[in-house]
């Protein structure tokens, strides 16, 4: 039946791209990490932005739950009006792996410069190692929803789309939370308190990916249009 051989095609169409996501989430977060730790590490900063007991967390819980909600991510509108996926294509492309690189950088230098706002602060490592372990967290939970699509606004998708997502964002935002705020866990975890003023820093850098990600997607997309008109263009131009 030629109508379960195209839902088939979207449904593998789909599935691939979802396990795309997945790796794209994992791998930006991660080289976010590493470029923060190996950042502070070249600039010589007598504390390291991250302890070993942060790093164990982030991978452990905020990175797994949205990585797996990725997993879920209904197929795209679009799916079926890409073209053919050569069978000789790497997974990594050029572009691909621009995309990782530099959201992953960007990951990075926010958890830096939460970091040095918090000793700006107060001056403290404490709080700047703080800001820079909740920050990055929270970061990484945000960026999700940027990774649900390589092109698609977040908005065009609708936010709240993806069950599974909303339900990954909302546990690990908790998770995070009682980290930072339970007394008992604040101990285990190596982390202070924090005043309205470092929160709403925290929350503001945090969130920053998501508007930096929806400029570069529209810019995407408008000079994909532009090729495709220029195109039409030749071709109209060749009919005459």
């Amino acid at each position: 039946n030629f109508a379960t051989v195209v839902a088939a095609v979207e449904q593998g169409r789909g599935i691939y791209a979802n396990i795309r996501k997945a790796i794209h989430y994992l791998l930006s977060c991660n080289i976010g990490e590493i470029a923060a730790v190996a950042l502070a590490t070249a600039l010589d900063l007598p504390q390291t932005p991250l302890k070993p007991v942060q790093l164990l967390w982030l991978n452990l819980v905020t990175d797994s739950l949205p990585a797996l909600a990725l997993g879920m991510e209904p197929v795209e509108k679009t799916a079926m009006t890409q073209p053919p996926r050569g069978k000789e294509e790497p997974l990594f492309s050029r572009a691909f792996s621009r995309r990782l690189a530099w959201q992953g950088a960007l990951v990075g230098g926010i958890t830096l410069l939460a970091y040095g706002l918090g000793f700006h602060l107060t001056g403290t490592f404490a709080v700047a190692n703080t800001m820079a372990f909740a920050t990055l967290t929270l970061c990484q939970l945000f960026h999700a929803f940027n990774v649900r699509s390589e092109d698609r606004s977040l908005f065009a998708q609708g936010a709240l789309s993806n069950p599974a997502m909303n339900r990954a964002f909302l546990v690990g935002m908790a998770l995070q939370l009682s980290v930072l705020l339970v007394p008992p866990l604040q101990g285990v975890f190596a982390v202070t308190a924090m005043d309205s003023a470092q929160w709403l820093a925290v929350f503001g850098l945090a969130a920053a990916p998501i508007p930096i990600c929806e400029i570069t997607k529209a810019l995407g997309r408008k000079g994909e249009r532009g090729e495709r008109e220029e195109r039409s263009a030749v071709r109209e131009k060749a009919k005459r």
